[in-house]
C-alpha cells in the first residue's frame, strides 16, 4: 500500500469511527489466518497511553492493519524508535503517525511543571517540545511534531529502511477527529 493509499485509509477509518460505523475484520477465523500469515499493517500509530486513545477504534482498524507504540505522551526514546525501525524494516510499513491529543495528562503535567520520579523523565521530554507554551492543543500538537522529528532524525541510522513517510497527527478527544499535519510530512 502506497503512503497516500494508507493516509486515505486513515482518514475514512476516521470519519466511519466518528459516524459511530467502525466494524473491521475481527473474527475468529481472520485471528487464524494472521496467526499463520504473519502481520501486514498499513500504519505505523505512535500514539499515547491514555486509555480514551485507541488508534485501532480512531481508525476503525481491523486486527493487523495497525503497528501501535503506545507511551504516554507519545514521546519518542530508543525503545519506540527500535519499534519503529522494526515495522519499517521488517513489515515494509511506508507511513508512521505520531497521534498527540487533547487533554494529554502528560503534556498537562509537562505545563503544570512536571512531576517526580519515572513521570518526571516523560514529562520532561514533553517540556522540551513545548517550551512556554502553555494552550493544551497546541503544546500537544507541539509535542507530536518533536516527536515525528525525532524519527525523521533517526531514520538514515535505520537499518534496511527504504522510504518512510513521517507525519503529526492531533486527535480531539469529544468529536473524535484526526487533525493530519500533513504540511510537516516528508518522505524520507
Amino acid at each position: 500500500m502506497t503512503v497516500d493509499e494508507g493516509l486515505i485509509r486513515l482518514k475514512e477509518g476516521n470519519a466511519m469511527y466518528i459516524a459511530g460505523n467502525n466494524a473491521r475484520n475481527i473474527s475468529g477465523a481472520y485471528r487464524e489466518k494472521l496467526a499463520k500469515e504473519g502481520q501486514h499493517p498499513y500504519a505505523v500509530i505512535v500514539a499515547c497511553s491514555d486509555s480514551r486513545v485507541v488508534p485501532e477504534f480512531i481508525f476503525s482498524a481491523g486486527l493487523g492493519e495497525l503497528f501501535v507504540i503506545r507511551v504516554a505522551g507519545n514521546i519518542m526514546a530508543d525503545h519506540q524508535l527500535g519499534s519503529v525501525e522494526y515495522a519499517l524494516a521488517h513489515l515494509h510499513c511506508t507511513l508512521v503517525v505520531i497521534l498527540g491529543h487533547s487533554s494529554c495528562g502528560a503534556v498537562n503535567a509537562a505545563i503544570a511543571g512536571g512531576e517526580r520520579g519515572y513521570v518526571g523523565t516523560i514529562t520532561g521530554e514533553i517540556a522540551c517540545a513545548i517550551g512556554a507554551e502553555t494552550d493544551d492543543w497546541k503544546a500537544a500538537a507541539a509535542n507530536a511534531e518533536k516527536a515525528a522529528e525525532e524519527i525523521r532524525k533517526a531514520l538514515p541510522h535505520m537499518n534496511g529502511i527504504g522510504g518512510a513517510t513521517v507525519m503529526s497527527a492531533m486527535y480531539d478527544l469529544a468529536s473524535g477527529r484526526v487533525h493530519f499535519n500533513e504540511e510537516a510530512c516528508n518522505e524520507y
